[in-house]
């Protein structure tokens, strides 16, 4: 019986196969994009996927203007800033930040949905937002991801 192939291979950042997928926005819920793009970071969709390593895919968000959100939720929700100053709060919601920019709303949202450590961190590092259907990473060859086949 051939022993070596019950090894479990771990993947380190060398041997880590990471790729560039594009994903369009275009009428999706925020937060079920969000999540998502998240496993899609943290590489759970893979099956060499290792938790204490960056093993996810590089994502670009296309069309991040056109997402949705249900109800009244953009001047509804309230989102808090505190500088740690006396009267230092601020408050905005997530028709503010789409104003100044999609990325911002979508860096927000999917923080939240990785490990608060520096993995996390390394891991936000590698999404890339653009409000239109352009963007400038032609070069890495990306490919298209339809998020609706996902899990």
């Amino acid at each position: 019986m051939d022993t070596l192939s019950y090894k479990t291979i771990s993947v380190n950042k060398e041997t880590a196969q990471k790729e560039w997928v594009v994903v369009d926005a275009t009428g999706q819920s925020i937060g079920r994009l969000a999540s998502k793009v998240a496993k899609l970071l943290r590489g759970k969709y893979k099956p060499s996927f290792t938790p204490h390593v960056d093993c996810g895919d590089n994502v670009i968000i296309v069309n991040a203007d056109k997402v949705e959100l249900t109800g009244s939720k953009w001047n509804d929700r309230i989102y808090y800033r505190y500088s740690g100053y006396p009267g230092g709060q601020k408050e905005f919601t997530p028709a503010d930040l789409m104003q100044k920019s999609p990325g911002r709303l979508f860096r927000k949202v999917v923080k939240g949905m990785l490990p608060k450590n520096k993995l996390g961190d390394a891991i936000l590092s590698n999404m890339f937002v653009y409000a239109g259907e352009e963007h400038p990473h032609q070069a890495q060859k990306p490919k298209k991801v339809d998020i609706n086949t996902l899990k």
